[in-house]
C-alpha cells in the first residue's frame, strides 16, 4: 500500500484506524520505533498515540540530533567559548543543550559575554567570518544525513571565498550504524520501525532495506501528516502480523529509491566516515562524518586541537535510556519534577524534536 492519494483526509482516519486494530490484535502485543525528531513531535502533536490499541505501543529511538550529542561533547564546545576571538554559531536547539552541569549551556555562556549565535542556515554562519575579519567564526555542524549537503555545500562557500576565519566543528551522524548497534544490543526489544523521511529523502529508501534483510524486521518510510504516520503504521502492523518484514516507502511524494544523488555527491566531496560517540549508544565506527584532509583549513577539530574529556553526565538524567527506547520519558525519575522545558536537565527536554520535549508539551505517554 503506498500513500499516494491527499495525505490531509480525516476521512480515512476511522478506517486506518480500525484496519491497525484488526492486525495488532492478531499479532499481539507490538513495540514500533520512529527513528525521526520530527516524526516524534508529530505524533504527540497529533495525538496519535491515543488513537492506537493498548497493545501498540510507539517509542522514540535516537532520532533527535542534538539528543544524541554527548555531554562531554557540549563541555568541549562550553571551554571553546573562552578563546579569545572564537564566535559560536548553531541552529537553535543545540544553544540550550547542557554539558555535564545544569544550566551550563552556550545561551548561559553568552549571558557572561560569550560570543554565541544562533543562525537558520550554515550559510549565514559562513557571511558572518566575512563580516567579522577578526574572529574565528565556529559552525557546530549538528544533524544527520539531512543536514549534512547544506554544511557541505557551507565548507565549500568558505573555501571559494577564502574565508580562513570560518571552520566546522562537524558533529554530523549516520542514520545506518546507529540503528544496526541498537538492534544488536541485548536489550533491544521493537518489532518494527517508522524510517525518518527527511533523511531517506537524501539516502533513497533503499538505504534502509538492511532492515528486513539483516535482521527481519519491518520498515517503512513515513511522511509527517498524521495520515502519513497512521499509513505507514499500518503497514508495519500488516507486515509484522502476516510475518512478511519488507521495506516500504510511504513517502512516494518526496522519497526516492535512490533519493538524491547530487545531494550525496557534495557530501561524498567533502566528508569521509570516522567514529563517532552517541548518548546512549557509545562510540559507533563508520557512524559519523569529518571533514576530507583538503578542506582541513576549515575543519574545527584540527584548528583547535580539540578533544572531548572523558563522558559525564548529569547524575539522575536518563535521557541515554529514553534515546534507545529502553525507557518512556515519564519512566525518568526527574520527567516533570526537576526537568521540564522551562528548566531542562537532558538533551531530550530542550530540543524541539526530544521525546521528552514531546510529551512533557502534549502528555504524549
Amino acid at each position: 500500500m503506498l500513500y499516494d492519494h491527499p495525505f490531509k483526509n480525516p476521512k480515512d482516519v476511522p478506517d486506518l484506524l480500525g484496519k491497525i486494530r484488526s492486525y495488532a490484535q492478531k499479532a499481539g502485543p507490538i513495540r514500533l520505533m520512529e527513528v525521526c525528531g520530527t516524526h516524534t513531535m508529530a505524533i504527540a502533536r497529533n495525538g496519535i498515540k491515543s488513537l492506537l490499541p493498548e497493545a501498540l505501543q510507539l517509542l522514540s529511538g535516537p532520532g533527535c540530533p542534538v539528543c544524541v550529542t554527548p555531554a562531554n561533547y557540549m563541555d568541549m564546545i562550553l571551554e571553546l567559548t573562552g578563546i579569545p576571538g572564537v564566535h559560536i554559531v548553531s541552529y537553535g536547539d543545540l544553544l540550550r543543550v547542557p554539558g555535564s552541569r545544569q544550566g551550563d549551556h552556550l545561551l548561559a555562556r553568552k549571558s557572561r559575554g560569550a560570543l554565541v549565535d544562533m543562525v537558520y542556515s550554515p550559510i549565514e554562519a559562513v557571511d558572518m567570518a566575512e563580516r567579522y575579519p577578526d574572529q574565528q567564526i565556529v559552525f557546530l555542524g549538528v544533524g544527520f544525513e539531512t543536514t549534512a549537503p547544506g554544511t557541505a555545500a557551507c565548507i565549500l562557500e568558505a573555501a571559494q571565498r577564502g574565508l580562513k576565519n570560518f571552520s566546522v566543528l562537524c558533529l554530523l551522524k549516520k542514520t545506518e550504524p546507529a540503528l544496526r548497534t541498537l538492534i544488536e544490543a541485548p536489550d533491544f526489544a521493537v518489532d518494527g520501525f517508522l524510517c525518518p523521511g527527511h533523511v531517506a529523502a537524501i539516502t533513497g529508501s533503499q538505504a534502509f532495506a538492511f532492515l528486513p534483510k539483516d535482521y527481519h524486521l519491518p520498515g517503512v518510510v513515513a511522511g509527517f501528516e498524521s495520515a502519513d504516520l497512521l499509513y505507514a503504521i499500518l503497514e508495519l502492523v500488516e507486515m509484522i502480523a502476516s510475518k512478511k518484514p519488507g521495506l516500504r516507502n510511504e513517502y512516494t511524494r518526496m522519497v526516492r529509491p535512490n533519493g538524491n544523488p547530487a545531494a550525496r555527491r557534495l557530501m561524498d566531496q567533502v566528508f569521509q566516515d570516522c567514529s563517532s560517540d552517541w548518548r546512549g549508544l557509545g562510540a559507533i565506527e563508520n557512524s559519523g562524518y569529518t571533514l576530507r584532509d583538503e578542506y582541513a583549513d576549515w575543519d574545527a577539530w584540527k584548528k583547535f586541537s580539540l578533544k572531548p574529556a572523558s563522558v559525564r553526565e548529569i547524575p539522575g538524567c536518563c535521557c541515554g535510556q529514553v534515546i534507545r527506547g529502553v525507557l518512556t520519558p515519564p519512566d525518568c525519575p526527574l520527567f516533570g519534577q526537576t526537568c521540564s522545558p522551562q528548566n531542562p536537565v537532558g538533551p531530550c527536554m530542550v530540543s524541539g524534536e526530544g521525546a521528552c520535549a514531546a510529551a512533557y508539551q502534549y502528555g504524549s505517554h
